[in-house]
Parts: structure tokens; C-alpha cells; sequence
């Protein structure tokens, strides 16, 4: 008969657990305080604990780390609140097999508890056992087969630090019913990151919805999440499923969610509390079971306190938080994304490419990727399709990359044909020569000052994005490199 050690200050939870427990076969004893669980723990041989976070004498967090040193092998559940959830990312880099939350559902507690008696049993138990989760797929045993591409090969975890983190945190959250803000900058994964939740969730057979917020505009936002009825406004020609109703019972992700009026902000706040809505026109309420997963590229608690996000329905989104962090961050990941975006390119244009140049890979670990992910995708892409065989040079890099290990202008004549050149290779004889080559030596340099941030390059030359574009694409043309 297996034994579970139940830690908690509250009496009567350890009764009605130690009651239920029983019922199931299980043989129990309780303790109210760290202390003393922690020296029956040592009196006697328990296969689970089963301990509170918040205890009177001490936290879950030191019961764990002082149960680790007696017993590494033992199966520790720490029981938490709702407020301590973040917390609980914590103790499951200290060694917690699991966490459930309060209020406690039995069939879910004894399912945690199965889960990790049959994972402890299992002859590579002791092999993954490293002081984290049983169940946690993101340790650093292999990382060649841990960090493999996932089975839908639409997303790569990663190898770095900061991708083992973010990813103990994605396990952590997905099978919970909790929303979720992503924060991020452009093309770090956002939308990637919250299909994976949805995958790793108990509604990954259902309808997974992402809508660009940005994109909705002011006077149909409302009919494009709610839905409307014939008539309810001018070209309304018949009734219209809402987003909400499309995505029941599974998971919809709000991109820019920030961008969203008021008015609408406020009908998605009825919306997360009471989980019912009306279509635009009708008096009608509509259940919906949807989970809502939202990103913002600024911070949006700033955007209420400057009156552009409601602070309520800040604070119904954040009952947990993601930070994806940026490529630069992230460098040890550079070479494992690179070869799993070059097999996608290879699938795609049906090509067989054999990697890239020892150079290629140096120019990409010394980038910064203002466009993270999705700009490092699209290199690849044009690179692969500019390379007939082999391995991919630097030639078929774009110029912001090889801009990277360029000599300012003037000397570029000096490079032997490699990377950028003067516009015009013999000397300069006229002032329209001369103010083009001042022209596209202002423009690289803002450039390389912004980190190659079209926009805010853009910004600082006073021209809009559309010239920069057309005079970036006129000045490779006369360098003889292809966009």
C-alpha cells in the first residue's frame, strides 16, 4: 500500500484529504506545520507529499529543498493558490514533481498523484530524474532529442537557458484553464507560442483561432469577435457566427490586443467573467467555453494607466504571464533554428541543401535579429531559394547580414568585390554621383545606428518606409545584390 505525507496548516483540508486518499487505497498521515512534516518524513518512508505552499513556520519552497536532501528520489506535490502560481514555476526548478491548485478536485489530485508513482516505477525514472518534474519533457538530458522539433513541426523549444525556462513555464500553464498574456517583441513567436499551449492543453482537438487585433477596424471589431444579426447595422445582410462562437471549447489568441476600443474592451470583460455574450443586434445570450490567450507588444498595464486598456480586464487576462525572449538573447538556439527553417525551405521548394558556410553561421550568431524569429525565417527562405546546391554561402545572405562585416563605403572598393561596393567603381566625377554614394552612406549608417530597424530608420531619416524601401532596393541594384 503506498503512503502519502500530507503537509498542511489547515486541519480540515488534511482531513477531507486524508479521508479521500484512504478511500482510494492509499495509507495517509498529516502534518501542520514544515517542521513537523519534515521529521516525519524522516521517521518513516513515504512514495508521496503532498505539501502546502503557504505553512505557518515555513514555505513549501524550504519543505521541498530539505525533503530533496534527505530523499532525492521522493515525489513532492505542492498544493498552491491561485495567487502563487508563478511560484510554483519555481519549486518545479527545485525538484516538485507537480502543482495543482486550490480548490482541490479530487479526480485531479489523484491523477497527479498516479502520474508520478507510475513515472517514478518506470525504468527511466532514475535516468530523468535531475531534480526537476518527472513530467517535465524540458530538462537537459539530451538536448538533440529534447529539444527536437515537436511532432506537428510547427515550433522548435530550443536549447538555450532562457528557451528550458520559457518552456517549463508553457508545460506548466497549458493544462489549466488560465488566460494567458504573451509578452514579446515583433517576430519572437507569439502566435507559435500560443498554438503550443493549446497543443499541450486538454482542448488541443479543438478550434484554435488567432485573430491580429491590429488589423480589426473600429466599427466591425465587435461583429468579428461577438457576431451579429441581420439588419443590426448597414450591411448586415444576414446573421454572422461571432470569433467566440467559431473557437468554443477551444483556444483564441488575441494579437495586439491592445489596439481593441473601449467599448469592445468592455464587452470582452462580460465576456472572461461571465463566459456569455450577445451578438451585435440581438438580445440573445450565447455560452461560449473559450479559452483567451492575448499578446501585446508594449506592456499593458502602461497602456491602462495612459487610458488605453482597462485595468479590470488587465487584470482578468493576467492570471498568468509569458515573456518570449528575443533572438539576441537566445544565441545558443541560432544554429538549431537555422537548420530546422532550412529543412522546411528544402520541403518547400524541393531542393537538397547541405547546411550553411562555417562564415554564414558566424555572420548569424553576431547579428542581433531585430526581426527575431520571423526575420531569421525569411532569411533562410530567400537564402535557400538563391542556392542551387551545397552549402549556403554568404553571397546569398542579405545585405543588412553582410553589412555586418563591411568596411564603410568609401573603402569598400578594397574588399575584392566581397560585400557592399561603391555605387560607381571608377572615381567620382560629377555631384550626382557623389550625393548618391553621401545618400546610401547616411542611409547604412542610421541603419546600423538602429540595429537595421526599417522603421525606426525610416523615423530618423524623416522619409517614410516606402522610400527607404525604394532607395535601399535602388542602391542594391547598383551593387549587384538581390533582394
Amino acid at each position: 500500500m503506498k503512503r502519502v505525507l500530507i503537509i498542511d496548516d489547515d486541519m480540515d483540508m488534511c482531513q477531507l484529504l486524508s479521508h479521500f486518499l484512504r478511500r482510494k487505497g492509499f495509507e495517509t498521515d498529516t502534518a501542520h506545520t514544515g517542521t513537523k512534516g519534515l521529521a516525519k518524513f524522516v521517521e518513516s518512508k513515504f512514495d508521496v507529499v503532498l505539501c502546502d505552499f503557504r505553512l505557518g513556520d515555513m514555505d513549501g519552497r524550504k519543505v521541498l529543498l530539505k525533503i530533496k536532501e534527505i530523499n532525492p528520489e521522493a515525489i513532492v506535490i505542492i498544493i498552491t493558490g491561485y495567487s502563487d502560481v508563478k511560484m510554483a514555476v519555481e519549486v518545479i526548478r527545485h525538484g516538485a514533481f507537480d502543482y495543482i491548485t486550490k480548490p482541490l478536485i479530487p479526480e485531479e489530485v489523484i491523477n497527479v498523484i498516479m502520474k508520478g508513482l507510475d513515472e517514478s516505477s518506470s525504468p527511466t525514472a532514475n535516468n530523468n530524474n535531475n531534480g526537476s518534474n518527472g513530467s517535465n519533457t524540458f530538462d537537459n538530458n539530451s538536448p538533440s532529442e529534447k529539444y527536437a522539433v515537436k511532432s506537428n513541426e510547427e515550433f522548435l523549444t530550443g536549447v538555450s537557458q532562457k528557451a528550458v525556462e520559457l518552456f517549463k513555464q508553457v508545460e506548466l500553464v497549458a493544462p489549466t484553464n488560465y488566460s494567458i498574456i504573451l509578452y514579446g517583441e515583433s517576430g519572437t513567436g507569439k502566435e507559435v507560442m500560443a498554438k503550443a499551449i493549446h497543443q499541450a492543453s486538454n482542448r488541443s482537438t479543438k478550434p484554435f483561432i488567432a485573430v491580429d487585433c491590429g488589423v480589426l477596424s473600429r466599427e466591425l471589431a465587435a461583429s468579428e469577435l461577438f457576431g451579429h444579426v441581420k439588419g443590426s447595422f448597414t450591411g448586415a445582410l444576414g446573421d454572422k457566427e461571432g470569433i467566440f462562437e467559431v473557437a468554443d471549447g477551444g483556444t483564441l489568441f488575441l494579437d495586439e490586443v491592445a489596439n481593441l476600443p473601449l467599448d469592445v474592451q468592455t464587452t470582452l470583460l462580460r465576456v472572461i467573467q461571465e463566459r456569455k455574450f450577445k451578438r451585435v443586434g440581438s438580445n440573445k445570450d450565447i455560452s461560449t467555453d473559450t479559452r483567451v490567450i492575448v499578446a501585446s507588444n508594449e506592456n499593458l498595464q502602461d497602456a491602462y494607466r495612459k487610458g488605453r486598456f482597462r485595468e479590470d480586464l488587465f487584470h482578468r487576462f493576467n492570471e498568468f504571464s509569458i515573456s518570449i525572449p528575443p533572438l539576441r538573447e537566445r544565441k545558443e538556439d541560432i544554429e538549431l533554428f537555422s537548420n530546422f527553417f532550412l529543412k522546411k525551405v528544402c520541403q518547400e521548394l524541393d531542393k537538397k541543401l547541405d547546411g550553411f558556410d562555417d562564415e554564414v553561421m558566424q555572420l548569424f550568431l553576431n547579428y542581433d535579429w531585430p526581426g527575431n524569429l520571423r526575420e531569421f525565417r525569411n532569411v533562410i527562405r530567400r537564402a535557400g531559394l538563391l542556392s542551387s546546391a551545397g552549402k549556403i554561402s554568404v553571397n546569398a545572405l542579405p545585405w543588412e547580414i553582410i553589412g555586418n562585416i563591411t568596411k564603410p563605403l568609401a573603402d569598400s572598393s578594397q574588399q575584392g568585390g566581397q560585400g557592399f561596393q561603391t555605387i560607381n567603381k571608377q572615381p567620382i566625377t560629377d555631384l550626382k554621383d557623389a550625393a548618391s554614394q553621401a545618400e546610401y552612406e547616411t542611409i547604412m549608417n542610421v541603419l546600423k545606428q538602429v540595429k537595421f530597424n526599417k522603421t525606426k530608420a525610416a523615423e530618423v531619416l524623416k522619409i517614410d518606409r516606402k522610400t527607404l524601401y525604394n532607395k535601399i532596393r535602388h542602391y542594391e541594384e547598383l551593387n549587384n545584390i538581390r533582394e
